[in-house]
């Protein structure tokens, strides 16, 4: 294996094959034959990166990094449609997965800073349009936008054959709107309660006339406050994109956004008395507020520039890159509430617990990160077996700039605030953080006959990351996959996948020894189902996660952690998504886990349903009637109190004619009060309560 372990061969590398795009559009003599696209494609025309009719899509790229039928995909993946963004009125990450099986969408309740999502009991990682999005929490990150995506998709189970370090439970590839060859558009407003106010506007289409420069625009300004007292929801976008087509064979993509959201916390991080056990002052308010109004904010900046090529040789051979440059800035000053010196109370007031004491914590983030991956396709032949080769290089520097600082918040009445009474942290300059990562990887898709499939993989990463002025840590790990399915003429399709994961640990036991990664493996046992027709696809599957290297505190020093964990998990995932009949579409699935009890508590049983159907009333065509349910089951996290179970209903109503659309959704439609988790810490976090949203939009 190449060794890539010092920066300066990684930085030449990646320049070298940076530099292949104009390399081979230089090369590029033949003339423009461009197929025309339909944006609402059709089973047939659907590719995995473009639009999809309906709610069940036909392919993806996402296990694979190749155009790959699901239905051909021996691992457990989920593809929110367009369609389904746009009739459940998604605002965020978290209401997009809430129909998602395998899926805890509201880990954390409602989070204005992060979407607070689980995958098969662990945190996931997010990926748009094939690259890392980020490295850090909440105090670095800025939240994606839906209506900049064409499809959101879960991979469930590790991905670090293909993707690096990252995840055991899965990853979450967002892939974003793209030129299309045909004109189109659309612009729309929204009005919704808590001052919603939202404008925006869609359009793309050719600049040329021989179709080899297409475009596309995206934009949104968006005014709005959060069912949390101060604490509001704005945000101001715009997402440029070039295409650049000079034959049938050869694309460069140019992707630009910028991004601005004003915003604060809505966790306050609430002790379980007052919101799950007993207070002589009754339940805190879901729209309690306890930090400082003019002081804490949650407010990002996002800025980013990046392509997507392509090329294709010939029919056999083909190449891919995408790159991205992203910076951030976040400046996150906050008050939360001590819930954790005594676990669930008040320890600063224990008798009348009304006062609470809290914790000021100020930080000024600003992230770097640049993001390279390339692959060669190669499709061959060996006597029966149909070869779809990828050889991979992908690449990542990220770096951290943070001045941040901690203080006594003093104390605030719980149930009637007063606010005025703070003093500001003072800030301090942390150690510069730098992250780099490289990685090679082997795919080989095998067809074998008519009904044999098998999905076999290797890669190696060596990773180095440090603060300044400290040695830097350095890691490397090689991972596998292996998939086989068989593909039966009645679209049956059994599979069973192994695939593994590993995540560099930083910092040190007591005799300085550096601890090893976090390495975790997964099996899963599975069947599809796809009609003829492509509209309709079930999946249903088994799988056991273990992870091994996990830290425990160390019963001898307790300033020091030592690598003596293990996790098991184990579970079951029913999922179906297409049409019932030619008028109604119904997304539904079930979750069963069994998660390993040193990790945080999540439900063992999850279940969602989602129909929509369409009809003509009067005479008229274009109504159409949505309605979901979502439920969850009660658990309980170490020592904390139960979380009750809890049921959820979501509505829509909508009016379509050629040009226009009209819409009324409502979220969480009973305005049902719900604790979404409590935490053996201490702590409790509320779940979203009802939303409505009008919306009015016309396309041309």
């Amino acid at each position: 294996m190449p060794s890539f372990s010092t920066p300066l061969r990684r930085a030449g590398l990646a320049a070298a094959l940076g530099a292949l795009p104009a390399a081979l559009l230089a090369q590029t003599t033949e003339p423009a034959t461009l197929q025309e696209i339909r944006v609402e494609a059709t089973p047939e025309r659907e590719t995995a990166t473009g639009p999809v009719y309906g709610y069940a899509a036909r392919r993806s790229a996402t296990a694979t990094k190749t155009d790959t039928p699901l239905h051909e995909t021996p691992q457990s993946v989920t593809v929110v449609t367009r369609d389904q963004l746009t009739d459940q009125g998604t605002t965020n990450l978290q209401d997009a997965l809430g129909y998602a099986a395998g899926v805890r969408s509201d880990a954390y309740g409602i989070d204005s800073r992060a979407d607070s999502v689980r995958i098969r009991g662990t945190e996931p990682t997010l990926y748009l349009d094939g690259l890392r999005q980020h490295y850090d929490y909440y105090t670095s990150t800025t939240r994606i936008e839906p209506y900049t995506l064409e499809r959101l998709e879960v991979l469930r189970g590790p991905a670090a054959m293909l993707y690096g370090q990252g995840s055991t439970g899965g990853i979450i590839n967002m892939v974003s709107k793209r030129p299309q060859a045909e004109f189109q558009g659309e612009a729309g407003i929204q009005l919704g309660n808590r001052g919603r106010k939202q404008a925006q506007v869609d359009l793309t289409g050719p600049l040329t006339a021989d179709g080899q420069w297409l475009y596309r625009l995206v934009a949104l300004k968006r005014d709005a406050d959060t069912q949390v007292d101060h604490v509001k929801d704005n945000r101001s976008l715009v997402m440029p994109s070039l295409t650049w087509r000079p034959s049938a064979s050869t694309s460069l993509t140019l992707q630009g956004l910028w991004q601005k959201d004003e915003s604060g916390s809505t966790a306050q991080f609430m002790p379980w008395s007052g919101m799950r056990t007993d207070n002589p002052n009754g339940r805190i308010p879901t729209s309690r507020f306890i930090g400082e109004p003019g002081h804490d904010r949650y407010d990002s900046r996002r800025t980013s520039f990046g392509w997507l090529f392509e090329h294709r040789f010939n029919d056999q051979w083909s190449f891919s890159q995408g790159f991205r440059h992203a910076n951030n800035k976040v400046d996150y000053l906050t008050h939360y509430a001590d819930s954790f010196t005594d676990p669930g109370g008040w320890a600063a007031d224990p008798i009348n617990q009304r006062r609470i004491a809290r914790y000021a914590d100020d930080a000024i983030t600003k992230v770097r990160i640049d993001t390279l991956d390339q692959h060669l396709t190669g499709k061959l032949q060996t006597g029966i077996v149909q070869h779809q080769v990828l050889l991979g290089f992908d690449w990542t520097r990220y770096r951290r700039d943070r001045r941040s600082g901690a203080a006594d918040g003093g104390t605030i009445d719980a149930y009637d605030p007063v606010y005025g009474n703070y003093t500001p942290p003072v800030l301090t300059d942390e150690p510069r953080y730098t992250l780099r990562q490289a990685g090679l990887y082997l795919q080989d898709q095998m067809k074998i006959g008519k009904h044999w499939i098998v999905a076999a993989g290797v890669r190696h990463d060596r990773t180095t990351a440090g603060l300044a002025g400290s040695a830097d840590e350095k890691d490397n790990a090689t991972t596998k996959r292996l998939g086989v399915m068989y593909v039966a003429d009645n679209g049956l399709a059994p599979y069973i996948n192994y695939s593994e994961s590993f995540t560099p640990v930083p910092g040190t036991d007591k005799d300085g020894a550096r601890f090893k990664p976090l390495r975790g493996e997964q099996w899963e046992l599975g069947v599809k189902h796809q009609s003829a027709d492509g509209r309709r696809m079930a999946t249903a599957s088994v799988y056991q996660l273990k992870e091994k290297n996990q830290l425990a505190g160390d019963p001898a020093n307790p300033l020091y952690s030592i690598q003596v964990g293990a996790t098991k998990t184990k579970g079951l995932e029913l999922e179906y998504r297409g049409a019932i009949t030619r008028g109604f579409d119904l997304i539904a699935h079930y979750n069963y886990i069994d998660l390993d009890k040193s990790l945080e508590g999540m439900p063992r049983h999850q279940a969602a349903a989602w129909g929509k159907w369409r009809f003509a009333l009067g005479g008229v065509n274009g109504f159409a009637l949505g309605a979901g349910v979502r439920w969850m089951s009660s658990f309980r996290d170490g020592v904390a109190p139960t979380t009750p179970l809890v049921t959820l209903f979501d509505a829509m109503v909508s009016y379509e004619t050629d040009h226009w659309r009209y819409a009324l959704n409502l979220n969480n439609l009973t305005d049902k009060t719900y604790v979404a988790t409590c935490l053996s810490r201490g702590d409790c976090w509320y779940g979203a309560r009802r939303s409505i949203i009008a919306s009015a939009t016309y396309k041309f």
